[in-house]
């Protein structure tokens, strides 16, 4: 029997029983539809974690003072003697370092006329844009010279823009920041909810020693204080050199001793979100496994009704024989229609899941990707759910004796 006889025949055999047909392909599309919406759930999930890889740096390391001990009571975090200019300007020559980012952080009130808004406020050096990737969605960002100076001048987040110059723009503007008079000169891309659930677009950035000497105000123990150092690391320098280098190096400009207990940190960001990463990537993996489960039950019950349809066809089975077909020629005639079902089944099933994941998205809110690959794979799993499960059913069938199938009744 030649490969396009045996396909028409397998169609017409699936064409003859439609419903029992659909209700076989049932198994198959639902169990594709549920692999494909859990990949597609992980794949974006995994796309959303890049992203904030991207957002706070992949090659930064940030610094942050420890926690100090008064007392034998410990201060909490960061609550250490914080760094100085003059340690920020020392990082500069490491070999590793591409930019040396400084900032203050404090809060106040950001006032426009009759509007006013509580926000978060950053004093930061020019490099600051460097290593957090910020660009300017109108106006400006502040340059090096505005900053060295200590200029009246800030860029805020979208945010900021949208509440306070509805309608307007905020270029140009003048606010009062803790009631110092300041000119807004740019407004800064949306970078949306940050990893831990903050708004990063809710945020004014000063030049540093417009912060610490007029709005902020400076620190009782430390001249020149800065809060938070972040390092950006040369692209293609090993990060874990780099760490240890500038924990070397920190100790030094700390002046601790020998033995003497570091009262600084360094956070390596993307290794903590790939941490996360990797957790998000094992809960979808057993996601998608839960998944596979229903796909193997829709296997088994393909190979149970291709069984029924075995036994129907006996005496066809034995009349195809009688009349020159031979073991692989039936072997191949159920094969293929056992594999059409899951085929169909597998594409069906797929378009049903890429419906499921994009409704879950808008439900959940939360990002999906659904890619080429990703469908490939379902459809493929489903052809071979139906190769797998539909073996044993075409072997029963091509090892029948034909006298004895031409008796059945």
């Amino acid at each position: 029997m030649k490969a396009g006889v045996a396909f028409q025949s397998a169609i017409e055999a699936l064409f003859a029983n439609p419903l029992r047909s659909f209700l076989t392909m049932l198994g198959i599309m639902i169990g594709v539809a549920s692999v494909m919406a859990m990949m597609a759930i992980g794949e974006g999930a995994a796309r959303q974690v890049d992203q904030q890889i991207a957002a706070l740096g992949a090659n930064n390391l940030n610094i942050r003072p420890g926690s100090s001990q008064r007392g034998g009571r410990s201060g909490g975090a960061a609550s250490d003697m914080p760094f100085t200019d003059d340690m920020v300007r020392a990082l500069r020559s490491e070999p590793y370092a591409v930019a040396i980012a400084a900032r203050i952080n404090g809060s106040g009130t950001v006032v426009a006329g009759q509007q006013n808004w509580s926000t978060s406020i950053q004093g930061v050096n020019a490099d600051h844009f460097v290593t957090q990737d910020l660009r300017a969605s109108e106006g400006r960002l502040l340059d090096e010279a505005e900053i060295n100076s200590g200029a009246a001048l800030a860029v805020v987040g979208k945010t900021i823009a949208d509440n306070l110059f509805s309608g307007t723009s905020a270029v140009n503007q003048q606010v009062r920041i803790n009631n110092v008079p300041v000119t807004i000169v740019g407004v800064l891309e949306s970078k949306g909810q940050s990893n831990f659930g903050g708004d990063r677009d809710d945020t004014v950035i000063v030049p540093l020693t417009t912060a610490r000497n007029r709005i902020l105000g400076g620190s009782s123990t430390t001249p020149n204080y800065v809060s938070n150092i972040e390092v950006g690391v040369v692209p293609g320098y090993d990060m874990a050199s780099a760490q240890e280098q500038l924990e070397e190096r920190m100790r030094v400009l700390r002046k601790l001793r020998a033995g003497q207990e570091d009262n600084f940190r360094v956070f390596n960001i993307a290794d903590f979100i790939r941490a996360r990463s990797s957790t998000q990537a094992t809960f979808s993996i057993l996601l998608a496994f839960t998944a596979a489960v229903s796909l193997i039950v829709g296997g088994v019950g393909v190979m149970n009704i291709m069984l029924v349809s075995v036994t129907e066809r006996t005496r066809e089975i034995g009349l195809r024989m009688a009349i020159g077909a031979r073991k692989q020629d039936i072997l191949g005639q159920f094969l293929i229609e056992s594999l059409g079902l899951c085929f169909i089944g597998g594409v069906i099933g797929s378009l049903l899941g890429i419906g499921v994941a994009e409704l879950a998205a808008k439900l959940g809110e939360f990002p999906v990707s659904v890619s080429p690959p990703i469908a490939a794979i379902s459809i493929g799993a489903s052809v071979l759910v139906g190769l797998f499960f539909g073996f044993f059913p075409a072997r029963r069938a091509a090892q029948m004796n034909p006298i004895e199938a031409l008796r059945h009744d």
